[in-house]
């Protein structure tokens, strides 16, 4: 069960796992322009689902298996897809926000063994979560731009299941997961050219269960209107996780596209 294809597939089932490979984040990229609605309570809301076309490249190992080199686009992750799901939101008071990011995903893959003894078949499905919870302040703010210090604490989950058909190890199946969790600080900012078209940019870095984990990014926003906004830009993001023969060192990069909904 050492073979390549046994290594390929569980490295397609932890791409995800920074965000999935589409994902993650540290902090939404959808933030919302200077210029916002405010209710009646002081409070402004905002909610964005996205999609971040990331390829992977890094090294990986699972199952106790040696660790392997992975250098995968989106298109060869996309293949393995099931189901993606991505989402952020913030909840802004003055100068102090709350922010928040899910990302889900589910891949599968399947492959026949070299000789077909041991199993004739090896599938490999894996679930992975990344959710993150962070708060901010603002240091700076005018009419066009703004300037957050940021914390957020980030929780990961991966979980991967081989299972066998045909040969000895006919109807079996192992598991192997891991989680943790990192903290990280940094600034997020955002500036308007236009009561239209603005940037947006953050860098946060930080540490825990993994030995460094980072995510930066840029992009460029339109507003519609009062509520609707829409986002494009280039994201990067990595992580160092190892223990237990459970290794993710990897680093996701690609470009990211989403909606942004205010009430």
């Amino acid at each position: 069960m050492k073979s390549c294809l046994t290594r390929a597939l569980t490295v397609v089932g932890n791409c995800l796992l920074a965000g999935g490979a589409m994902a993650a984040d540290i902090q939404s990229p959808m933030t919302p322009e200077v210029h916002e609605t405010t209710t009646e309570s002081g409070w402004t809301f905002s909610f964005a689902p996205y999609f971040w076309a990331a390829g992977l490249s890094g090294d990986v190992a699972s199952f106790g298996l040696p660790e392997a080199h992975v250098d995968a686009s989106f298109s060869d992750i996309f293949d393995h897809l099931d189901f993606g799901a991505m989402a952020a939101g913030e909840a802004r008071y003055g100068p102090y926000s709350i922010f928040g990011d899910v990302i889900y995903s589910k891949i599968s893959g399947q492959g026949g063994t070299p000789r077909g003894i041991l199993a004739e078949d090896v599938e490999l499905s894996s679930e992975t979560f990344a959710g993150l919870l962070g708060a901010g302040y603002s240091i700076f703010e005018d009419s066009s731009a703004r300037l957050d210090v940021v914390g957020a604490l980030r929780v990961w989950y991966a979980e991967s299941e081989l299972s066998f058909s045909g040969g000895v190890l006919d109807g079996r199946s192992a598991t192997d997961d891991a989680t943790w969790v990192d903290g990280l600080v940094g600034f997020r900012g955002t500036y308007s050219f236009t009561p239209e078209i603005y940037l947006t940019g953050w860098g946060l870095v930080g540490a825990g269960g993994a030995d460094l984990d980072w995510d930066v990014a840029a992009t460029i926003g339109y507003r519609f209107s009062d509520t609707i906004s829409a986002v494009a830009g280039y994201r990067a993001l990595g992580v160092d996780y190892s223990n237990d023969g459970f290794i993710f060192d990897v680093v996701q990069q690609g470009p990211i596209l989403g909606v942004v909904v205010r009430f």
